[in-house]
């Protein structure tokens, strides 16, 4: 994968998750689908909301294509994994959204940065892609984390704050696996060298 999406991406999430000024950005001139989003949710949970909304959606697609073309197998393990149990992080948003009569908010920005990355998967083969996938796994475990970490620190809604905490330890889980295998990665290459 192409280094610039992942860190693009990388950037974009890690700004939003901290609330930085281009965090507020969405939530100052939301789309007029999205108003009932804005006058209900606070900032924080706008953007959480917007993220997350994305978040697991994106896993789900980035994980059926490194189902189908990762040559290694921990690596498919992996990506079935995020598959499976991105569902019902999904089926939970949803819920929640839908309780409160929420309307998920657009963040085209994360949008089109979940956008190249697919494209930039789906272009990758075999070593490249497995390479590209876990790095690019390790980039948004770690931005996913802080954003949840934030909204749980920073949030209003009880209910997204209950859904984040319920969730954070799921991707913590998720960031150890890629670290596992980015490390078992760069100890195949060694010794392949």
């Amino acid at each position: 994968m192409n280094r610039v999406p992942t860190l693009a991406f990388g950037l974009a999430l890690a700004t939003l998750a901290a609330g930085e000024p281009g965090a507020d950005a969405q939530s100052i001139s939301p789309a007029p689908a999205a108003s009932n989003a804005a006058s209900t949710l606070s900032a924080v949970d706008y953007n959480f909301v917007a993220q997350a909304n994305l978040g697991a959606p994106f896993q789900i697609a980035s994980g059926r294509i490194a189902e189908e073309k990762a040559t290694n197998a921990n690596i498919r393990d992996y990506a079935h994994l995020m598959v499976v149990s991105h569902k019902p992080v999904v089926d939970a948003l949803d819920a929640i959204l839908q309780r409160e009569r929420v309307t998920a908010p657009p963040n085209t920005l994360l949008q089109g940065a979940y956008d190249a990355m697919i494209a930039s998967l789906k272009a990758d083969r075999a070593a490249t892609f497995d390479h590209d996938y876990v790095e690019g796994q390790l980039d948004y475990q770690k931005g996913n984390a802080a954003l949840f970490r934030y909204e749980i620190q920073n949030g209003i809604d009880p209910d997204l704050k209950e859904f984040a905490q319920h969730t954070l330890p799921k991707i913590e889980d998720h960031l150890q696996r890629a670290l596992n295998l980015a490390k078992s990665a760069e100890i195949a290459r060694a010794s392949s060298q």
